[in-house]
């Protein structure tokens, strides 16, 4: 599979996934953590689906689309792994990860240390939704709209 297919698999399947979540995530109270802001298209679609929740955006440097740049107070720049700790208990109601780097060896470091913030962060019965797995004793996986391939993209759920 070309990379340019890869990329328009995922892109499809965190949209497919958001779209379901939102519903679920609407009825409840907390913010949404982004990790991973990028270009800002996700943040954006975020805003699109929860309009006037607080979505707390998380990436190493700024470098979103003009119109996807969260409030200054709901960005943190700096490595996600140090920045986040200072979150943890906020209670969100979905954690949003799109920080995989498509390296084995890159990946399978942030999967040491990813999972138990996610869960630290999420309020439980809070959703997250991750391009990296989030193997952890408090996040249960549940399944993929059918649209989503398995482990293209994830979803647990803190218990």
């Amino acid at each position: 599979m070309s990379r340019l297919d890869s990329f328009i698999r995922r892109m499809t399947a965190q949209r497919d996934i958001l779209d379901q979540v939102c519903a679920e995530v609407a009825k409840m109270e907390g913010p949404v953590i982004e990790f991973g802001l990028g270009n800002g298209r996700t943040f954006h679609h975020l805003r699109e689906r929860l309009p006037g929740r607080r979505i707390v955006a998380f990436d190493r440097a700024l470098a979103a689309h003009a119109s996807s740049i969260p409030e200054p107070e709901n960005l943190v720049l700096g490595e996600i792994r140090e920045t986040a700790t200072r979150f943890i208990g906020i209670d969100a109601a979905l954690v949003h990860a799109d920080i995989g780097t498509g390296y084995e060896d890159r990946d399978a470091v942030t999967a040491t240390w990813l999972p138990d913030l996610t869960a630290r962060l999420l309020r439980v019965g809070g959703i997250a939704v991750s391009g990296t797995p989030l193997d952890h004793p408090r996040l249960q996986r549940l399944p993929p709209p059918p649209s989503v391939p398995a482990d293209r993209y994830f979803i647990c759920r803190r218990v």
